[in-house]
């Protein structure tokens, strides 16, 4: 179990990590809005109070350290995904990874924030209510694709 953790934690954070340059890189070259990691964590923080879904997560109370707990919780949920890519592959994947699973579930994923978080925070299922929503849910899906690969890479280096 303690393995199981050790490596959920390695390929998680990797991932997310991966991720999280790929937002710089096209922050940098193409102008790309970083995301907002404070307004992520208001939500996270509302959660607490049993909020899930807000008109406009900008006019919601803030909190304290919402920044904080915003790039916490994005670790603590690419966390998450790489373990339940070890959950759903077979026991020893970690020691011969493959790409396909772990693009799968970087995939799967974009559900998630299409399905929860975007609703959640005000903007529409799959950011419907943006007037760029097809940009972001291009981006979303090569964001999560780019989160995949991390997933793969990061069990490599483990192996």
């Amino acid at each position: 179990m303690i393995d199981f953790l050790y490596r959920t934690v390695l390929i998680g954070v990797g991932a997310t990590a991966l991720l999280d340059l790929w937002a710089w890189i096209l922050q940098r070259l193409f102008k790309v809005p970083a995301p907002n990691w404070g307004l992520v964590g208001r939500w996270f923080c509302h959660l607490t109070e049993g909020k899930v879904f807000h008109d406009d997560i900008t006019l919601a109370h803030a909190y304290a350290f919402e920044r904080a707990v915003g790039w916490l919780s994005h670790y603590a949920v690419g966390i998450i995904y790489a373990g339940a890519l070890l959950a759903f592959t077979r026991p020893d994947w970690t020691s011969a990874p493959t790409l396909a699973p772990a693009l799968a579930v970087g995939l799967i994923t974009v559900g998630a924030g299409w399905f929860l978080l975007q609703p959640g925070m005000g903007v529409g299922i799959a950011a419907s209510k943006r007037p760029n929503a097809t940009r972001i849910r291009v981006l979303n899906i090569a964001g999560h694709v780019i989160f995949g690969f991390g997933l793969y890479g990061s069990a490599l280096l483990i192996r």
